[in-house]
Order: structure tokens, then sequence, then C-alpha cells
């Protein structure tokens, strides 16, 4: 019996029976021919090993990751995302001496030997054999090749990437028959240009070009000797070697790779030395990733671009599908935005609210009759800073897109009624007594079959002096409560919520719109764009687009690009062209001298809109078009807390906010900026003929919610001058509705639309 040598070490025969066994192991793998699954060294308490015959043929090699860049519907780039930072290139654009580098110090006899190193193998399974387990590795560059791409595989998912990465003698079983597949398959230089496009070489760098980048701002091709000599020695360990981090290691890493250049032949020994002299000479560039480095501050509309793609079933059937091609990368994505209208958005936003503000603004473009979105953006910028008043709440959009739960749009929801009663052949010449304060009207028929029959719940206007009758162009002008109170109450609910669903207006959280009278106040939380989009189809004279950010998509895969399908707006009509043609009217009435008389474009070009303000004064909306644009300004806190009374927003004290006042003047400023060098046609209009007159009270608030008493405007001609012109007082709203009035509406409500 065999005994071991003194200091536990094998005896000469145990020595030469496993180096026996390591030699067979390396010739039957240089051979290709079938081992058993087990030995004599045991492969199956290594790990589990087919027969090497066995082994599928085909290596799966996944596109490599990229980066992915977003541009402007112009072509300009927003910002460049990406899961691993990586751009591919070809081997003619990587320096000489970088390819010379890496297989200097990485495997120097990677031109003369095969799929697997022979000399290395048997160096290394002897030595593994001798520690009983993988203590060391001679894997080629090939071998090394084949095993980051199964950890490219892998993705995310750390189970994968420990199965890619496990320190077994299957795995190296594996990785040698692959090996060998991928020689006979592509050859030497295209091994080396895929093992330098696919390595990890620290800093959040993928592949070579990205490391040249972030470690010496310069391209792959333009690295000269020490620089090359530098990246090579980072790959061994990206961690010990972060010449960001160490400068003194990375230097000792990167010199011992020039002496290994000079010992192989590639550079001379005086070569070598001169530049072992020489500092690291970094130029770093910081790595710049994600929606927070868009420009023109549309980190949010970026942000809503990548929501897109990784929901809509068109990028893929599943959740998982679509991620995968998402952080795959490579994608170069063409989009709607408009970057004059989207820095017109951010001017008016910084100029109107200030980002360090108690409330907030959102406010979002999108271009009537073909649902493009064409500027996103608000005053809290895209970050994680909370002191800096940061978020990566995208508050233009529902929930189920990186939105918050929406916000109560108050008046600027009456447009819809009066378009579902208008498409049901209600005269816009309809006239009701609109009283100061009444009860809500019942029963009140919905669309489920039942009733809605709360009786003595009362609605009120903004002041005594609202009084009617009105007809719906001065009510629609003065936003009466009670009229259209009335007037949902007359229809029935289910005309309006099924207007609301033609015109793509739902809750932001999701959940349908409530059964009761009160959503004529605006009472169901809405988003920006949902609003925006709705009002594009009264200036497309009925027709409704679902809203679209993306224009096309490219993919890079390999040396090809190929384009990917992408989602279209689909249009359907909404509502009859005279039905559109009639809300057009009544709203011009709005900004020509009515509530949002702040919010007009002028006299050369045609405006049309409605204000709306909650309840409490949470909310303050804006929602208006023109022919060809239609937007939405929303102003207030997005936690719902600070109400929108003695506050400066903006740098001016505001006693009390409505629309009119602060959402109004933001949408005029970014309408007018977005609108600039573009044609101004002029809306379809309709007649309709005034109400007898009689001595008009005022023009109430700027929508009848909650606001202010605009003062006599003599029979309909405003003195006021707009919404805080003429006699102007502010008093505190004298509504409400009782707790509980809509069930499940979260924290009750009031019957302008707060949140209570």
């Amino acid at each position: 019996m065999s005994k071991k040598r003194s200091g536990g070490g094998l005896s000469p025969t145990q020595q030469a029976a496993k180096f026996l066994g390591v030699s067979v192991l390396a010739g039957a793998v240089m051979a290709g021919i079938a081992l058993p699954a087990a030995g004599a060294l045991g492969l199956a308490a290594k790990g589990s090993v087919e027969s090497f015959d066995e082994l599928p043929t085909n290596l799966k090699t996944p596109p490599l990751s990229q980066r992915t860049t977003i541009l402007d519907a112009e072509g300009g780039t927003i910002a460049t995302v990406y899961s691993r930072d990586r751009t591919v290139v070809d081997l003619k654009d990587i320096s000489p001496y970088m390819q010379k580098a890496i297989v200097a110090i990485e495997d120097s006899r990677f031109y003369q030997h095969g799929a697997v190193d022979l000399k290395g193998v048997l160096r290394a399974l002897n030595k593994n054999a001798q520690s009983g387990g993988v203590a060391q590795g001679a894997s080629t560059l090939t071998q090394q090749l084949v095993k980051n791409v199964a950890i490219e595989e892998a993705g995310d998912d750390p189970t994968k990437v420990a199965q890619a990465t496990q320190q077994t003698i299957g795995r190296k079983i594996r990785e040698l028959k692959y090996a060998i597949q991928l020689e006979e398959e592509l050859g030497k230089k295209k091994i080396l240009e895929n093992y330098l496009n696919i390595t990890f070489f620290g800093q959040q760098a993928y592949g070579v070009e990205a490391a040249s980048q972030r470690y010496f701002s310069r391209h792959a091709k333009d690295l000269d000797l020490e620089q090359s000599a530098l990246l090579a020695g980072i790959v061994q360990s990206p961690s010990r070697y972060d010449p960001v981090n160490d400068e003194a290691e990375a230097t000792k890493r990167r010199n011992t790779v020039l002496q290994r250049m000079a010992e192989v032949g590639d550079v001379s020994q005086a070569e070598a030395d001169k530049a072992k002299a020489k500092p690291l000479g970094l130029k770093i560039s910081k790595p710049k990733n994600g929606c927070i480095t868009a420009v023109k501050g549309a980190g949010f509309f970026c942000d809503y671009v990548r929501e897109v793609f990784l929901t809509d079933p068109v990028f893929g059937k599943t959740k998982e599908a679509r991620a995968k091609v998402w952080n795959q990368g490579g994608l170069t994505i063409r989009t709607t935005m408009d970057p004059q209208a989207q820095k017109s958005v951010q001017k008016s936003i910084k100029e109107h609210v200030y980002q360090s503000d108690q409330v907030a603004t959102a406010a979002t473009i999108v271009q009537p009759g073909t649902g493009k979105i064409l500027a996103m953006g608000q005053s809290r910028p895209y970050g994680i800073n909370n002191k800096k008043n940061e978020t990566t709440l995208n508050l233009s959009v529902n929930a189920d897109m990186g939105g918050g739960a929406g916000y109560q749009p108050g008046s600027t929801f009456k447009p819809i009624v009066a378009a579902a009663a208008i498409e049901g052949g209600t005269p816009a010449t309809k006239i009701y007594p609109s009283p100061y304060k009444m009860d809500y009207p019942a029963p009140v028929q919905e669309c489920n079959g039942g009733v809605w029959n709360e009786k003595g719940v009362p609605v009120t206007n903004e002041n005594t002096s609202e009084k009617g009758p009105y007809d719906m162009k001065t009510a629609t002008a003065k936003s009466v409560n009670t009229y259209y109170v009335s007037l949902i109450s007359d229809i029935g609910i289910c005309p309006v919520t099924e207007m609301a669903a033609k015109m793509g207006v739902q809750r932001a959280d999701g959940r349908k719109i409530q059964q009761a009278p009160s959503i004529a106040l605006g009472t169901q939380e809405m988003s920006p764009l949902t609003m925006a989009n709705a009002y594009a189809t009264f200036a497309s004279r009925g027709m409704y687009c679902t809203p679209v950010a993306i224009e096309s998509i490219t993919q890079r895969v390999g040396e090809k690009s190929k384009s990917l399908q992408v989602p279209k707006s689909t249009c359907s009509r909404a509502m009859s062209e005279n039905t559109a043609d009639t809300i057009n009217t009544l709203l011009k009435g709005v900004v020509e001298d009515g509530t949002g008389s702040q919010a007009g474009l002028g006299a050369s070009r045609d405006s049309a809109g409605k204000t709306g303000t909650t309840d409490e004064r949470y909310a303050a909306w804006f929602v208006g078009y023109t022919p060809n644009m239609a937007g939405a300004v929303w102003v207030g806190d997005p936690a719902h807390k600070r109400k929108m009374q003695n506050i400066r927003i903006g740098g001016e004290w505001n006693e009390k906010v409505f629309g009119g006042q602060v959402p109004g003047p933001i949408w005029r400023d970014m309408m007018s900026g977005a609108l600039e060098g573009k044609d101004a046609p002029q809306f379809n209009t309709v007649y309709i003929p005034d109400m007898p007159k009689k001595e008009d009270p005022g023009k109430g608030d700027d929508d009848g919610d909650n606001g202010d008493n605009r003062g006599n405007d003599n029979g309909g001609n405003d003195n006021g001058g707009g919404d805080n012109g003429g006699n102007t007082t502010f008093p505190t709203p004298s509504f409400s509705i009782p707790e509980n009035f809509i069930q499940g509406q979260s924290n009750g409500n009031g019957n302008g639309g707060g949140r209570g």
C-alpha cells in the first residue's frame, strides 16, 4: 500500500496515478472522444457531466447587450440607457496594441494552440487533482469567451450567473467542447474580436470600446501601448486592479502586462521600460446611463418610453421576454418628442413653478389626430435626491406607466359631460335654472340599469351671485356647477362614462369611473396625459387616437441591424364632427371671455380650453388646445397634503390658487413656444345663439368649483380682464359632498373634485 509523503503530500505512486488520469482526460478532450460520466477522477462528484459527445454541438451565443439610444422626433439624442454599457466594435477598430496586450497576458500561445492549450490543461488538471478541487485554471481565450457568453446569457438572474461561473470540472468540460466548436466555426481573429467585446473591464464598462471611453475618453482604436496594457491587466480582476480606486495596484499590474509583452516579442524591452515609466494618464468619463441623463428635462418622457417597451405585447408576449430585449439593448428608439415643444414646456414650468416650491406642476402636449406625445415635463426633476425635490414619479401619467394615483381634474371634466349631452341630442342652447344652491336631482340613471338615488345632497356654485338661469355657453364659460349637475342628471350617468371611455378617459389608478352624478364636477383622479389626449379629441373634430411615444426602433444584432415592430396609434370616432365643433365653440368662449382668459393665445391663433380647481384647492388645472396641439397643465401637491391657499408659487404670492391663475399662464407660455413658427389653423365652429340677456352677476370662479367672484361683466362683456381682474374676491368654498357620497372613493370627496 502506498504511503503519503511527510507533510500530508501524495506519494510518488499517487502523484503518478493522478497525473495519468488527467493526461487521459486531456487527451480525450483533445481528441473529442466520449468519456464516462463518472471515471477515475470522480467527475460525478465534481459536477454532473454528460458524456462528452452528448453535449450540445450548437453553442447558443446571445447577441451582446449594448447601450440603447433614445432620440427625439428630429433625431437628436434624448438619453442613453443600458443594462450593460457596451458598444460593439470590429477588430479593425481596436488598437493593435490592445489586441497584443490581451493575448500576451491572458493566453500567450493563443495563435499556436487549438481550442484547448494541452500544456495548460495538463498543468491545471494536475494541480486541481492534487488539491481535490478546481484550484487553478488554464482557460484559453476561447474558453474564456465561452464562459462570458454563458454569463451574458444569464443576464441579471443570480441563479443562472452562479451556474455559469460554478467552479466544477463539469463546467470546464462543457467549455472545452464549446471552445472546439468555436475554433472550427469562427477562427482566431473573430474569437479575439468577440472576446474583447464581451469582457468586463470594471467601472460598469463591458467590452473594450466602453472601457476605453470610461478610463481614457477615447475610442478603442486610438489606445496606445501603456493604455492597452492597463486595460488588458484589469480583466483578470476588475475590482483588484481598478485604476480609479487603486492606482498603485493598477500600475503594478499594467507593468506586468508590459513586461509580458516584451517577453513574447510584441514590443522591445526598451519600449516596455519606457511605457512602465509613464503615469497611468487616466481621463475618466463618468458613466452616463439612464433617464437621469436625459436632456431638455425629458427624463420622465424617457422613462415613459421604457415603460411602453416593457408593457406593450408588441415587444414580446411576456414581461420577461420584453425585459430581455430591453436589457439586451442595441436599440435606437426614435420617439415622438418634439424638441421645440419639450424646450417650451420646460421653460414655462421653470418660470412659473420652482423646484423648491411646496407644490409641483406637470404638463403634457399631444398632437390631435395622431396621438403623438410631443412633450412631457414637470417642475420636480428626475432623480432620487428628496432634499432637492427630485423624484422618479412621473406626475403626467397613470400609475401603471410609472405615475401615481392621479389628481381630480375638477371642472376640466365638464366638457366631456357637454359632449355626451350634445351627442345624445341635447342642444347647446339648453337652459337650466342653475340656482346658487340646489340638491342633486334624484334618481339618476346608471349604466348597469340601476339608479343613483341619494336625496338631500347639496351642491352650490362658487358664490351667491352665481345664479341662473344659464344656457350651456354661459354655464361653460363661467363653469357653473348647478348647471352641469342638472345636465348629467337629465341625460344620465351612462352616456357620460361611455363618452369618457371613447375619449380614452380613465382613472389614473386603473379603477373604473364611479357611477355617480358628481363625476360631472371632476371627482375621479386623472393624469395630465389622459386629459391632454382627451381634449385632443375635440381638436381633431371627434377622432380619438391612442397616445404613442415611439415612432420606430432599430436593433443591432451582431453586425446587422433590423427594424422592430412598434405600437401604432389607433384612431376611432368618439363623437360626430358637429358635436366636437360645438364643444370647440363653447371652449373658445372660456379663453376669450371666461375663466380661462389668462390662458388665451391671442387673436392670431385659435385656442380653446377649460379651467379646473378642486375642492379645498389641492389641485388646479388648465387643459386646452389649438387645432394642431393639445396640452394639459396640473398644479398641486403630489402627496395631497398642501392646500393651495396662502402659498408662494414661482416666487408669486397666491391667496388662493385657481385654474385660470397659475396653470393657465403655464399653458399659455408653453403652447406659445411650442407653436411658434407653425401653422395657425382655425376651428370649425357652430353658431350658438345667446340666451335672452339679463343683468349678469359676474364671471364667477376660474371654473366654478372653488374660485373667486369675477366681478360684474355687464351682460357678458368682461371688464375684469382675466381671472383676477376687476373687483375680485376669493370666498372660501362653501360646499362639499358628505363623506362616503361616492362609495369606494379614497378619503372622501368634495363636489369640486377635491380629494378629502
